[in-house]
């Protein structure tokens, strides 16, 4: 089944079960968001067709919200945990194993943003889960890696989910006038 599949049925599921939706997209931004496998998530697809379903269907938007952003975090933070427990042995890991510039990389662009980094990483799909890795690898200091992560999930929750939630109120406001 492709990602376009999944992140179909869970959109549908969501539909169908509107008490799950902040739970779900828990698990989506979760997923999203955790190093390795984030690569197996299609979570950004699903998110925003929940935020189409948040203005389709009138399901409230803060759980949800609320529910990807947490999840985001979490992630993030189990991210770094991994690095900073597991430091440079974990280049041994697929899919790092593959890619051995990846780590270097990374370093570089932390060391060039410091935690601006963790918060930019956040909105680019295919540093996402790698940012935080790479902050705990390096022992990034907790509290400044937190404050970038918990900041930038909570508006990164936003972003995927606001166009669809409050797009159609702002199409039929703006018809109105």
């Amino acid at each position: 089944m492709a990602f376009a599949e999944i992140a179909h049925e869970v959109v549908d599921f969501v539909r169908a079960h509107q008490v799950w939706a902040a739970p779900i997209s828990f698990a989506l931004a979760f997923g999203e968001s955790l190093a390795f496998i984030s690569l197996l998530v299609p979570a950004t697809v699903a998110l925003v067709g929940i935020g189409a379903l948040i203005g389709a269907s009138h399901i409230p938007f803060i759980p949800i919200w609320i529910g990807a952003a947490l999840g985001a975090a979490l992630g993030d933070w189990l991210s770094y945990w991994i690095g900073f427990h597991y430091k440079g042995s974990i280049a041994h890991v697929w899919p790092l194993s593959r890619y051995p510039n990846m780590l270097p990389r990374g370093e570089a662009f932390l060391k060039r943003w410091g935690v601006l980094a963790v918060f930019i990483g956040r909105f680019f799909g295919p540093v996402r889960a790698s940012i935080p890795l790479v902050a705990g690898i390096f022992a990034m200091p907790i509290w400044q890696f937190q404050f970038a992560n918990f900041t930038s999930a909570f508006l990164w929750a936003a972003v995927l989910l606001a166009p669809g939630a409050f797009g159609l109120t702002m199409f039929k406001f703006m018809a109105d006038i």
